[in-house]
């Protein structure tokens, strides 16, 4: 298993780049995303990779953080998606935004990615919401990643961060829902105030708190 390219990117096409590792070069199939994040050739770049392998065909997809990887790997779980219509959602949502669409419910967000239809949309919502909160919250740790890196033979991430201890019972939960918030960008202030009252409200269970202080934190139109 080929989990991540270090090397010189060679080109930069429209739906993958060539990463030159010590004279081999790697075809490797991105977001557009990641795609508009990469440097320009000549230039050092590190991406996390996952291999497809098919009957007659081996596929590499990149991903600058893991984070993105970890969603591509929930989004490819649901029957219908395939790996290139995953980067169509991550392309069009990002990591953040895929994770508030399935918290949220929200299928429509989802059907905007490009080959995507209804059906499909709303089974990457049903299937995920109860996955999805887990990747939320582990957005702290899984995305401080670069695209580019002074030297390509570098490590990435030099170690794992260790993970904090488990809370018992509902403070868990809610601790939970705090850092999955805080990761989507929203402030520690706002994202608490949001997940306390959803907790005093009778929400139990990260992802229902997760849901209930997104749709609290949702601008009021």
């Amino acid at each position: 298993m080929i989990g991540k390219l270090s090397g010189i990117l060679d080109y930069r096409a429209k739906d993958h780049a060539l990463i030159d590792v010590r004279g081999v070069g790697y075809i490797v199939y991105c977001s557009d995303r990641t795609l508009a994040g990469l440097p320009g050739p000549g230039q050092p770049v590190a991406l996390y990779t996952e291999l497809l392998v098919r009957e007659d065909n081996l596929q590499l997809f990149g991903f600058t953080t893991l984070l993105e990887r970890e969603w591509h790997r929930l989004l490819i779980s649901v029957q219908g998606i395939g790996a290139k219509a995953s980067l169509s959602i991550l392309s069009a949502l990002g990591s953040e935004g895929i994770g508030r669409a399935i918290a949220l419910g929200d299928w429509n967000a989802v059907k905007v990615a490009q080959g995507v239809g209804p059906k499909i949309a709303q089974r990457v919502v049903n299937e995920l919401k109860d996955k999805a909160p887990q990747v939320m919250a582990l957005g702290g740790t899984l995305s401080a990643s670069l695209t580019t890196i002074p030297d390509a033979s570098e490590v990435i991430e030099p170690s794992t961060p260790t993970p904090p201890p488990a809370v018992p019972g509902g403070a868990g939960d809610q601790a939970a829902a705090l850092s999955a918030l805080v990761n989507l960008g929203y402030g520690q202030s706002e994202a608490a105030t949001a997940v306390a009252q959803s907790a005093q409200d009778g929400m139990e269970g990260e992802a229902n708190l997760i849901r209930a202080a997104l749709k609290a934190l949702a601008p009021k139109g």
